[in-house]
């Protein structure tokens, strides 16, 4: 295998007994992939059997993340053997040891028998409560990482202790990414927020965050029955995202159906049959792509374009807000943009009331609903003036 800088930092860190080590850093760092590699390790050289735990704030958030690399860096090496791998229960043996992965909504593991060694994946996106249950139940070195997106119990309540250490990093430590990589990475330095902690890996703060009123939820109740589809057009530099918008008891429920790239109407047209969506759903699209709604639209696809108009970002956005909004757990890149969608700021680093261009595909998906299905439940559409564009 290959070792990054912040590999070798852990590894010392781990051999100098160190109980908790804390990775902080930027995106593409090699945090989450390094310390994968230190657990296979660890589990491989041991003489005696040890359970690891891998923990990450839901399953569809840990197969997407830690299961998805953990396995890709041992095919890489033609270490992965399928023989191995129980897939049922998600736990991967080596030699006499055990390395389980498990999501911090399950309170069954949460609370349950103790382990040797713990890693918590994205430990800023779980609670302190969650955290000292696993810790109480760990007996030897705990891993965290965290793309510090502002300060949280992993500042407060771990990193003053004499037994932790922390790991700061960059992606300039990793030098296994590609020169297209780099350069997608400094293309953000003119936003100074984002530049901050996914570009330095430096602490940023919540001041300035769009999305507000919203908690994650494991699946869209059966009594929401109400509702829409939304989708952002992209394709090879942005993502198509397609949002299923519920509409029940005043508030709304959430649900991603695509994010990825390279997709063409023929392809979304595919995706959503195979979704299981009615053609006699309503969906809105982006109106700046007529000729990708007139394609859809003649695959039978029930779409139109969306109302926009003079501060229709900003209309959108408020309407959304009104809503208490609830997002299924596997809808991990609508999580990962309401965390991270933030208004831009001034000079004097004062939010204004224009939201930066990134972190929003999704939620543009959603905006379009908001624009024309759920706009006249909060007030008429002619106090908007708003036009077709």
């Amino acid at each position: 295998m290959n070792h990054t800088v912040v590999f070798k930092k852990n590894i010392q860190a781990y051999r100098a007994k160190k109980h908790i080590i804390a990775n902080k850093g930027s995106t593409r760092s090699s945090k989450t992939w390094s310390i994968l590699q230190l657990l296979y390790y660890i589990a491989e050289a041991s003489e005696k059997p040890l359970l690891i735990s891998v923990v990450s704030e839901s399953f569809p958030h840990l197969s997407k993340g830690c299961i998805r690399d953990f396995e890709n860096m041992l095919r890489a090496d033609g270490l992965w053997f399928e023989n191995d791998w129980n897939a049922t229960n998600k736990i991967y043996k080596i030699n006499h040891s055990k390395i389980e992965f498990f999501s911090a909504d399950t309170p069954g593991k949460v609370h349950g028998p103790s382990r040797d060694i713990l890693y918590v994946n994205e430990c800023i996106n779980i609670s302190y409560e969650i955290y000292r249950h696993l810790a109480i139940r760990t007996t030897g070195t705990i891993f965290l990482d965290c793309n510090p997106c502002y300060e949280f119990w992993l500042d407060e309540k771990v990193l003053p202790r004499d037994d932790s250490v922390l790991i700061h990093s960059t992606y300039k430590d990793n030098a296994f990414l590609t020169s297209t990589q780099i350069r997608e990475i400094e293309s953000n330095m003119d936003d100074a927020e984002w530049w901050k902690v996914y570009g330095l890996g430096l602490t940023g703060s919540k001041i300035g965050i769009v999305m507000q009123n919203w908690d994650i939820i494991t699946a869209i109740p059966d009594y929401a029955v109400r509702h829409w589809i939304g989708i952002d057009f992209g394709f090879s530099n942005d993502p198509t995202a397609i949002s299923d918008v519920y509409l029940a008891d005043g508030q709304l429920w959430i649900n991603e159906l695509l994010y990825e790239k390279k997709y063409d109407n023929p392809m979304i047209s595919e995706y959503l049959s195979s979704c299981g969506v009615s053609k006699q759903t309503s969906i809105v699209a982006d109106s700046a792509e007529p000729k990708s709604i007139s394609e859809i639209q003649s695959f039978g696809w029930n779409i139109e374009p969306a109302i926009k108009g003079a501060d229709s970002i900003k209309t959108g956005l408020s309407i959304l807000n009104r809503y208490q909004k609830h997002i299924t757990q596997q809808s991990v890149n609508i999580i990962k943009e309401y965390r991270n969608y933030r208004w831009a700021v001034d000079d004097d680093g004062n939010p204004t009331n224009k939201p930066i261009d990134k972190w929003n595909h999704s939620i543009d998906s959603q905006r379009y609903v908001a624009l024309n299905k759920l706009a006249s439940a909060i007030r008429p559409f002619e106090e908007w003036s708003l036009q077709w564009v």
